[in-house]
């Protein structure tokens, strides 16, 4: 059964997909998907940690510092490129390349026809800059506030006091206005193929 999955999955990706090791194909996407875990569950923990200290303004600074800080561990890590993307920025430094972009609205169109954001993801080996890679996206959705405190910085109705400091970290933010289920964005990596 397993087999017939991955052959199914493979027989719906790019042709240059095709042309890869579809062993060497199921491991960069069980290892992307691990990389990516690894990433939420630190960031979670520092927003946690910080949350409990000192509330969801104490959060964003952690959020601001730590997030770039795991995605460069992280890429170090494993000689990748590892990070996040979204439409909705609010830190200019992680806006989508074009693949990215592509890949987004892919998402939405597939969360417009029922599917949920949770466990969505999307790989293809490209070229970029003359050279083969793996690329993989993990969407990002955007849970309940009892499921997550996402939403005291991302929602809809955003305290006074979180809104100023925002406004402070990040004059151009975009990211707001997000309700349970939506797509806030996606975890975003890049391997090279050798």
């Amino acid at each position: 059964m397993k087999k017939l999955i991955s052959v199914a999955l493979l027989c719906t990706a790019p042709v240059s997909l095709l042309m890869a090791n579809e062993a060497d194909v199921q491991k960069r996407v069980e290892d992307s998907r691990a990389v990516i875990q690894q990433f939420a569950q630190q960031l979670q923990g520092e927003l946690g940690k910080a949350m409990k200290a000192g509330g969801p303004v104490a959060a964003i600074e952690v959020c601001q510092s730590a997030a770039p800080a795991i995605a460069e561990a992280e890429s170090r890590k494993h000689g990748w490129t590892v990070g996040r993307t979204t439409t909705k920025l609010r830190n200019t430094n992680n806006a989508p390349d074009e693949w990215e972009l592509a890949t987004l609205q892919k998402f939405e169109e597939r969360i417009a026809k029922g599917e949920s954001p949770m466990g969505m993801g999307h790989f293809e080996v490209v070229s970029q800059n003359g050279r083969e890679v793996f690329r993989f996206m993990s969407a990002i959705g955007m849970p309940s506030l009892e499921q997550a405190p996402c939403l005291h910085c991302h929602g809809e109705n955003i305290d006074t006091k979180i809104t100023a400091k925002l406004d402070s970290l990040y004059p151009t933010d975009n990211a707001r206005g997000y309700r349970p289920g939506m797509l806030r964005g996606a975890f975003t990596i890049t391997q090279p193929m050798n």
